[in-house]
């Protein structure tokens, strides 16, 4: 069993080509003995955003805290606290914080553990 508090994680800045002001947290990944997904915790600065990508797995996601868009595809979505994302695979994606917020975006994505389950360098 793992208990873990969400603000008292260090996140670490996202290294990946196309990121501004993204940083991210593993709350539970492979390091912790998951072994089917990992929740990663992602905060993005106001004005900030992830990569606009795209991979091979589904993700879930829940805004915790703050505005901002994600883009899926062509078209741009509204998010708010307490928003629930499905993002399905091979889906470009890029979330993105509003410049007026002034703690960011803050939200939760589930992944498998086999991709990206502790490094911060792939994005979301």
């Amino acid at each position: 069993m793992l208990i873990r508090n969400l603000d008292a994680t260090p996140l670490k800045p996202v290294q990946m080509d196309g990121v501004q002001g993204a940083s991210m947290a593993v709350m539970v990944g492979r390091a912790d003995g998951a072994p089917n997904f990992a929740l990663r915790q992602f905060r993005v600065e106001p004005g900030g955003h992830t990569p606009r990508h795209a991979h091979d797995y589904e993700h879930e996601v829940v805004v915790l805290s703050g505005r901002g868009t994600i883009t899926l595809g062509e078209k741009d979505h509204p998010l708010r606290p307490g928003d629930v994302l499905y993002v399905p695979a091979n889906e470009t994606h890029q979330f993105r914080s509003a410049p007026d917020q002034n703690d960011g975006l803050r939200f939760i994505c589930l992944v498998p553990v086999s991709r990206n389950c502790g490094d911060p360098t792939p994005g979301s």
